[in-house]
């Protein structure tokens, strides 16, 4: 959990923080940020992708987030202070260091988070041959590692991880655990009630 001392130093320093939620594609990111803004957050998002059969409920994404790692003017994000931005995973790394940022990470079952994604290259024409699949497997593996040992070195950064499959399982835990993390001002039973446990398809 935050250390209260030092989460008021950085808000002190860099303001209200920026609440991401990042995890691998297909992890869960969305169904967190459908829980953040039930309980009170704003999402900062665009709406350019819309909803669709993969994720009916919506992608909450902001366009900008996939430019991070080359794009060189980055105080955008600063826009997102006090409200949950999705970044993935790989692009933590190339988060400006002039904001501070409490992270939820999800974790999903790596055969799940394949097959979500194979079934939708399928869908899109583009299926994912064995190997490929099995080389993507690792690659994450260690986009896993990488993340945690980031946000562990960050000044600016706590990082928490939640399990997809326990949240759709138990979402009043998983609530109670991310209200913790970002303050204890969120309301709990909405979180709750944005989990679609129908939603939970390829499962392992």
């Amino acid at each position: 959990m935050a250390d209260p001392i030092r989460s008021w130093l950085r808000r002190r320093r860099h303001g209200t923080p920026v609440y991401v939620v990042s995890g691998l594609p297909r992890s869960g990111t969305s169904m967190m940020m459908r829980m953040l803004e039930a309980g009170g957050i704003k999402p900062f998002v665009d709406g350019t992708r819309r909803a669709d059969i993969d994720n009916p409920e919506g992608y909450y994404e902001y366009e900008r987030v996939k430019n991070l790692e080359n794009e060189p003017d980055k105080s955008w994000v600063r826009g997102a202070r006090g409200h949950a931005l999705k970044v993935i995973s790989f692009l933590l790394r190339h988060l400006p260091d002039d904001n501070t940022y409490r992270v939820i990470y999800m974790r999903r079952h790596l055969d799940e988070v394949l097959r979500s994604q194979d079934k939708m290259l399928d869908r899109l024409g583009n299926p994912a041959s064995g190997a490929l699949l099995e080389a993507t497997k690792e690659a994450y593996r260690n986009d896993i590692v990488t993340a945690r040992l980031f946000a562990r070195k960050q000044p600016n950064m706590e990082m928490i991880e939640v399990h997809y499959g326990e949240t759709v399982a138990d979402p009043l835990a998983a609530a109670r655990t991310v209200n913790a993390f970002l303050g204890g001002h969120l309301d709990e039973a909405a979180m709750v009630a944005a989990v679609k446990e129908h939603l939970y398809r390829n499962r392992a």
